[in-house]
């Protein structure tokens, strides 16, 4: 019997191989709890030296079976499920899937509930992006110390939802035919207080990271994902931008209100690192025109078509796809009916396993390090990557 092969203190397993092109090569396997891969996620790395000459990731250690469950659930009851893919943004996980049911059954939404829908889904963004650039600095071996400014800032925005929904992050606040909850006037109030103060903190942010020699050396050049293999793979959202791809849903589809919102589409020249850091800082400060200007226009009226149906549920027989451009990239759910009570298929495109098939190709040549800020910077949740 072939003995363990011996851990390193990191936790990573390490063997020695023979590769008739390299010669001997080193096998380290990292995970799958290694305190850098952003949840139960492990990757072996085959090196020649430092550098990277193969990498495989490896999931499903925490596959639960989601689809399946929405096969065998009701529509309604699927939407909290929804919250445990992208557990960081339940509230555009909870869109998508609205958006399909909707599609599929023909239902309106009233202005107002899109308003709502759209303030949620920007704090969200924020919410995203802030916390990827706190773990991206962390990955980096810095300090504490932005990732607790980026933590201080997330708070505020999970009290905001916590207010309004009554939970922190698994929020089930989206509805077929519009939301659950009308937003208070001093709810609103408190969104527009902290959407006026998010600039100064993302200024404060930028000065302290954006331009740091340490930040600049590690990421510039590092990881370089090309346009036409970030096409081809599928890639969307910033990861996509970052590599000059001019395509967001919001402009490409016009969901929900979105055409009525002016805001610039951030890409990247280089679709390095640095790039992927970058195009989710400047998306951000769109964000918050975004905000401002609905926070600003919100018609009064419902929240919920009256006419729409949640209990004894039964959409004709048919087809649809619903998708959104939520942080991470293009999150979207397919669903079947047969009419009956629940989807007779259901399936989730999910982006984090989307954009983490190209890790190989963006670590190739690179050192261990390098690939473990590579990780950082395509942003996955292992909830949305196994299901």
């Amino acid at each position: 019997m072939n003995p363990a092969p011996p851990l390193s203190p990191a936790g990573a397993s390490v063997r020695a191989v023979q590769d008739p092109f390299h010669g001997d090569l080193l096998e380290v396997s990292m995970g799958p709890h290694h305190p850098s891969t952003h949840g139960v996620f492990r990757m072996i790395a085959t090196l020649d030296g430092e550098r990277i000459v193969r990498l495989k990731p490896v999931f499903g250690y925490l596959h639960r079976n989601h689809e399946k469950l929405g096969e065998n659930t009701s529509y309604l009851a699927s939407m909290p499920y929804t919250d445990r893919l992208d557990y960081l943004n339940s509230m555009t996980n909870n869109w998508a899937y609205a958006l399909a049911v909707e599609k599929l059954a023909g239902q309106a939404v009233p202005e107002r509930a899109e308003y709502v829908r759209i303030i949620l889904a920007e704090l969200t963004r924020l919410l995203n992006h802030t916390c990827l650039a706190g773990f991206l600095l962390q990955d980096t071996g810095c300090s504490g110390t932005p990732l607790m400014y980026a933590f201080r800032e997330r708070e505020a925005i999970l009290d905001l939802f916590e207010a309004l929904s009554g939970s922190r992050m698994m929020c089930n606040f989206q509805r077929f035919g519009g939301c659950r909850l009308d937003p208070s006037p001093d709810w609103l109030a408190a969104a527009a207080r902290l959407v006026e103060r998010y600039g100064a903190f993302l200024d404060e942010y930028e000065e302290l990271i954006t331009v740091n020699e340490i930040l600049l050396a590690r990421t510039q050049g590092v990881g370089v994902l090309p346009a036409a293999l970030a096409v081809n793979a599928g890639v969307t959202g910033p990861m996509l931008r970052a590599s000059g791809v001019n395509h967001d849903l919001r402009r490409v589809d016009g969901y929900g209100l979105y055409p009525r919102f002016p805001f610039r589409i951030p890409l990247g020249a280089h679709g390095d690192t640095y790039d992927r850091y970058m195009v989710r800082m400047l998306e951000m400060r769109e964000s918050l025109g975004i905000l401002r200007a609905a926070l600003r226009d919100l018609p009064g009226g419902p929240v919920f078509d009256p006419k729409a149906k949640l209990r004894g549920f039964r959409p004709k027989p048919g087809e649809a796809y619903g998708r959104i451009e939520g942080p991470k990239g293009e999150i979207g759910f397919y669903l079947v009916s047969d009419g009956g009570p629940n989807p007779y298929r259901y399936r989730v495109r999910p982006p984090s396993l989307i954009n983490l098939t190209v890790l190989e190709d963006l670590c190739l040549g690179h050192t261990v390090a390098d690939a473990v800020i590579i990780l950082g910077s395509i942003d996955i949740v292992l909830g949305e990557v196994d299901r």
